[in-house]
This record gives structure tokens, sequence and C-alpha cells, in this order.
């Protein structure tokens, strides 16, 4: 059996290279090994579409001691391809409204320098059964067994369920977590109320979080806009620090961004499940490619695409081929 002509590491590095056109038809055209599309949509169907690999790759860049643990949710946009499979409707928060698209679920890892992605899911209810919180605990213990002891977990309000944080208490993990305004909570033993219906003196004050326990509360004013609520098991956080709490929830929205505009998460126009899977796998690896580089180097992901078609520019133009007139003339 001859071996394929086209390997992973083939795909993730057309990725990182193409600026903006993602097809196997477009990769076909630009490899050096003459690969025709074929190589390209056999791979995809090729491999096997599962996380470890990703965690092979990064095991080694990621500190289990330290560092914070962060949990999000992104739709990988589909507008146009109601056929193909994985797609359903899901909020989007580009879009502000509900959209037909694959819902990514990720696990990102960050000690607020480099943002490493460590796991994955794919949302697809209807087929697994299992939900977004679901999801969220699955990673979250494929993370335990390996050996992670985060110095905080960080997530949105979607994920502090009751469920989900006596997880993290059993495991005496610390998290400072969103909390949608109409959770009930007691501050001050006169009755459980929404949290946004607490009186607030300063930003900060312990609460007993309904069906949980003690914690301690924290309010985030947003301007003109609602106010934020978060909960955490660290006390006496100053208003400095919360936002840095924030700040570090924040890496996963960079994460999302890369993923779609650097490494082309969402332009895959395969119509079967596998092919998806693996091609968002494929970008998930992009990404750490491009932030590795980045973090030891301090060029931004962005720039060093950029790069990429610099040079190619620059070589046509040091040997241009397209022509009105042919001429000598320096006109």
């Amino acid at each position: 059996m001859n071996p394929p002509k086209c390997r992973a590491e083939d795909y993730i590095q057309w990725l990182i290279a193409s600026p903006k056109t993602v097809s196997c038809t477009q990769a076909a055209q630009v490899s050096p090994q003459l690969a025709a599309h074929d190589a390209y949509t056999r791979l995809l169907d090729r491999l096997e579409p599962e996380t470890a690999t990703l965690w092979d790759e990064v095991q080694t860049l990621v500190k289990l001691q330290t560092g914070c643990l962060i949990c999000d949710d992104t739709t990988l946009d589909k507008l146009y391809g109601p056929h193909i499979e994985l797609v359903t409707r899901h909020w989007s928060g580009k879009h502000k409204a509900v959209v037909q698209g694959i819902n990514l679920i990720t696990l990102l890892w960050t000690d607020g320098d480099i943002a490493i992605p460590v796991d994955f899911r794919i949302f697809n209810k209807d087929k697994d059964g299992l939900t977004k919180n679901d999801h969220l605990r699955q990673m979250l213990e494929t993370a335990r067994q390996r050996g992670f002891e985060p110095e905080r977990v960080l997530w949105d309000s979607w994920y502090s369920s009751l469920e989900n944080l006596k997880l993290l208490r059993g495991w005496e993990w610390p998290f400072f977590v969103a909390l949608k305004s109409n959770r009930q909570v007691d501050p001050d033993g006169q009755g459980n109320r929404a949290i946004s219906d607490v009186e607030w003196t300063e930003h900060s004050q312990r609460g007993h979080l309904k069906g949980f326990g003690w914690l301690q509360m924290y309010q985030v004013e947003h301007g003109t806009e609602d106010a934020r609520y978060f909960v955490g098991t660290e006390e006496g956080l100053c208003e400095a620090a919360v936002k840095q709490r924030q700040e570090e929830a924040n890496q996963i929205e960079g994460f999302h961004r890369g993923l779609k505009q650097e490494c082309h998460a969402e332009r895959c126009q395969a119509r079967k499940e596998r092919k998806q899977r693996n091609h968002i796998g494929l970008a998930i690896r992009a990404f750490v490619r491009l932030e590795v580089h980045r973090y030891r180097t301090g060029i931004s992901r962005f720039e060093a695409k950029a790069s990429i078609l610099r040079a190619a520019l620059r070589r046509y133009l040091a040997d241009p081929i397209f022509f009105l007139y042919p001429s000598t003339s320096t006109a």
C-alpha cells in the first residue's frame, strides 16, 4: 500500500498559510507533494476524530500545578450549510442572534501569558444525548486524571450550575465564576433573593448561594450596561484583582477569535460529521502552533500569518508575469 500523500501536519500548515480560502482543492493546488485534492479529503475521513492527539501535543506546554482552567463554548458559523452534519441552531455572540452553526466547547489552560487548549468537545445532543454541562464535567474529570491542580477555574454563567460547582468543591479546586442575575442568594439571613436585588455597598460581600453554601460574591459594573455578578472561593479580592480574574477568563475569547480568523475553523465545506470534527481538531492544533510562536517571539498570530503572504508577494513583485504590453521601459 502506498503511503498517504497528505499528513495531518500538511493540513495544519495549510490552515496556517492560507490567507482566507480553505478547501481541499485549493490545498492541492499549492501542495509541494503535488497531492490531489482527494488526498486532503481522504485525510479528513482517515483520521480518528478524538482529542487525545491534541493533549499529546500540548502536555509539555502546560504546568499542571499552576495557571487557570477556563471553559466556554462558541458557535462556528455555518449560515449557508444547512445540509452539513452537526449543524443546528445556536446562540451566536457575534451575531447577537440564534444562527445555524456547530457548537464547540473548549477547555483552555492559561498562565496569563500563553493560552493553550487542552480539550474540546462538539455539542451534538441529538446523537450522544449530552448537554454542554455534561461535556464540561467530562473535560474536567479528564483534566483531573491528567494531573491538573489549577489555581482557579473560570467560566461564564451558563456553566455555573450547582452540580458543576459542587464538583469543584469536592475536588477542592478554587473557582471564580459568573452567575446569572436571577440566581438566589442570601447575604444577610433575611431570605433568598435574586443576586441583582442585593444591596451592594461595596463590590464584594459574603453570601449564601441557594443549594450550595457560603461564597464570596462580587458585583462588577459595566458602564451603562447591567452589572455582572461573580462568586468565588477567594475572599477579599480587591477591584483590581477581580478585573484580573475577568481578563484571565477573556483569554478564551481570544482563542475563539484566533481559531476562526487565523485557523479557519468555520470554513470546512465537507458535509460529513467525521470530516467536520477532524477539520476542527486540526484547526485547534494550528492555533497551538501560532500561539506558541507568539509566546516565544512576541510576534502576534496575525502578523505571523501576514508574513507568509508578504514573502510570497515579495517574490512575485521581484519577477512579475502579468503585463499589458511587453516592454523594457521602467515607466
